[in-house]
């Protein structure tokens, strides 16, 4: 069950190929210890350890102070998923990775492909296993900076709503400095970069069956060759690179591989 839904840049292959509101502060255990559901909106000073686990006792702060985290979606479980669910059941995590991740995309203002390559992604909560089994069934879903392979959690603006609408800036845009991508720390287009992740293709839909290794490759790599030389207007030599999911990514909803275009800065 996925903890953290980075925009799916920690790829597992990659081929390089020529051509707020005002909040009070709450103790540390009474927020997952709660039976209610959390406060949509809710600020908090997450770190990549925090991100890690089910359930997040941080204390909540003021979204004015310096935070890298945002709770933007709060609900209950559907009672059909919980009864006589455990706490860690797969079948919340699919369903938190539909809900959560139909909201994150509306609350930046981006659309799907934007926010697959932008630093931002999302990790979700569930109560201890304590206020679950006295009935708690709620989950939260917080945005942070800095995906998976990122050395720090990043600072958040006052809130993260709308930061991907029209060109975003290139600190919430994701490159790599390196020889290749594979391996390498993602970071902010805003840093010098040599790789950036620039356009995606979708290759399914929901209903459809994992088409198998191969021919995700394939396709992801025949589009991407095309793609990234439209990006760089069709230059007459270029390097693109592609990464691409397998079937137990397929199998949580993920449906689109990336492109990358080698770049000079």
């Amino acid at each position: 069950m996925l903890r953290a839904i980075a925009a799916p840049l920690a790829a597992l292959l990659l081929v390089a190929v020529p051509a707020c509101a005002q909040i009070e502060p709450v103790s540390e255990q009474e927020d997952i210890d709660s039976i209610e559901t959390p406060m949509l909106g809710a600020c908090r000073v997450l770190t990549a350890e925090d991100v890690d686990e089910s359930s997040n006792a941080s204390e909540v702060v003021e979204c004015t102070d310096d935070h890298t985290a945002e709770t933007f979606a709060v609900g209950t479980f559907p009672k059909k998923l919980t009864e006589d669910a455990e706490a860690d059941s797969p079948d919340l995590g699919a369903y938190i990775f539909t809900t959560c991740g139909r909201r994150f995309e509306a609350f930046l203002g981006g659309e799907e492909s934007t926010v697959m390559r932008s630093t931002l992604t999302w990790a979700w909560f569930r109560p201890s296993d304590e206020a679950w089994d006295q009935g708690a069934r709620w989950y939260r879903c917080d945005v942070f900076g800095g995906g998976e392979q990122a050395q720090e959690v990043l600072s958040l603006p006052k809130t993260a709503k709308g930061v991907l609408l029209g060109v975003p800036d290139d600190q919430w845009m994701t490159c790599v400095n390196g020889p290749v991508v594979m391996g390498a720390v993602k970071i902010p287009c805003s840093e010098p970069h040599t790789w950036r992740a620039v356009t995606t293709i979708q290759l399914g839909t929901p209903e459809d069956p994992y088409p198998g290794d191969r021919l995700v490759e394939v396709r992801t790599r025949d589009f991407c060759s095309d793609s990234v030389g439209a990006w760089m207007n069709y230059p007459i030599d270029y390097d693109f690179g592609y990464t691409y999911f397998h079937e137990g990514e397929w199998s949580v909803g993920n449906r689109r591989s990336i492109c990358w275009a080698q770049t000079d800065q």
